[in-house]
């Protein structure tokens, strides 16, 4: 047995998992309402609410989506507690000039143009509609905290459409979850996943980046680029484009320690993203120089957070599944327990594989 806790840790590790639920519920709750109603609150409701109360337009927005949400905070104690703890502290209203100033935006001109069921174009949202807007926010108790976030005007943003569907888009999600590997960035640099372009024109435009290698298998992607967003780029000549999967890049092509910096954005989300996630990170050990940064890790390392605290409580409670991978580094405090969850490499990418 690697996990040896006194009678005091083991129930601090069952309120561990409560916290977890709650994770889930708020997760699940916000979920539901972006999916099926995102631009519910509007101008009326919040005028309405501010008029007849003297509260701030923040705040008259934040108690309609609470009660959008089917929380009742007047009876319920733990949906109080939910609205108190997650959602009031994770919804703000955006300043549409802040983005509408970004270096991408200003220089970048997005026309209408079709790559075979491909349509890149302009979107919008609605005034007051609610959107992701950062990656979860992670506090000292492991509660995560989703960031939404909402303008008061419309605000339009640049998107490419496959068959009707957003593929990718540069909104303020986009620009707040890469501003740190973006600031990471120096020397040799290679990104993973192409996109529209926003991390290759904001590290292209950083005088310590010497060169940026990209590697994109789509060649539809590829094209869309070169034709309309690339021509618009003030330093191209630092940028080259290679067609190659991305894992058979950074298997092959990466030995040689030539690159500082990697960035790594090869998915929608965490559903599709988990997986291809957990790959990239052990192939890291090929490239030993190389610095990885991955879009929206935080909500990556969530899921595999959870993931081991369940096996880490199977082990704990003799329950773990024969042939399951034992814990590396023995666990006899809760303070382990937590440092091990907020670093799940703390144990070895192996204990995932």
């Amino acid at each position: 047995m690697n996990i040896d806790l006194s009678p005091i840790d083991r129930r601090k590790v069952k309120n561990l998992g409560e916290v977890l639920e709650m994770n889930n519920e708020v997760l699940g709750l916000m979920s539901r309402y972006l999916t099926v109603c995102p631009d519910f609150i509007t101008k009326e409701l919040i005028e309405g609410i501010t008029g007849e109360c003297e509260i701030t337009l923040a705040e008259a927005y934040t108690s309609l989506l609470v009660a959008a949400c089917g929380l009742d905070v007047e009876n319920n104690p733990r949906d109080r507690y939910l609205s108190t703890a997650y959602l009031r502290s994770g919804i703000r209203r955006l300043d549409p000039q802040e983005y509408r100033m970004n270096p991408y935006y200003r220089q970048i001109r997005i026309p209408e143009a079709h790559f075979g069921n491909w349509k890149l174009t302009i979107e919008k949202y609605k005034p007051y509609e609610a959107f992701v807007c950062d990656d979860i926010r992670t506090d000292e108790e492991l509660k995560e905290i989703p960031q939404i976030g909402f303008f008061d005007t419309e605000f339009s943003f640049p998107a490419v459409m496959e068959d009707g569907q957003e593929w990718m888009a540069i909104k303020p999600n986009e620009i707040e979850t890469m501003r740190q590997p973006i600031a990471r960035a120096a020397g040799q640099v290679v990104a993973f996943g192409l996109g529209m372009g926003y991390y290759a024109f904001m590290v292209s435009e950083k005088p310590e980046v010497k060169t940026l290698t990209i590697v994109e298998r789509d060649e539809n992607v590829i094209a869309l680029f070169r034709e309309h967003i690339l021509p618009q780029f003030p330093k191209k000549e630092k940028i080259d484009i290679v067609r190659q999967d991305a894992f058979e890049f950074a298997t092959n092509c990466m030995s040689d320690g030539y690159y500082d910096h990697a960035f790594v954005d090869l998915w929608h989300d965490v559903s599709d993203g988990y997986p291809l996630y957990k790959q990239m990170k052990a192939l890291e050990k090929n490239s030993p120089n190389t610095l990885f940064s991955y879009w929206i890790e935080d909500s990556l390392l969530s899921h595999l957070r959870w993931e081991l605290f369940h096996r880490m409580s199977d082990l704990l409670s003799a329950t773990a599944p024969a042939g399951e991978p034992v814990i590396l580094r023995p666990v006899y405090t809760y303070e382990q327990f937590v440092a091990c969850l907020r670093n799940p490499f703390w144990q070895g990418p192996g204990f995932y594989n």
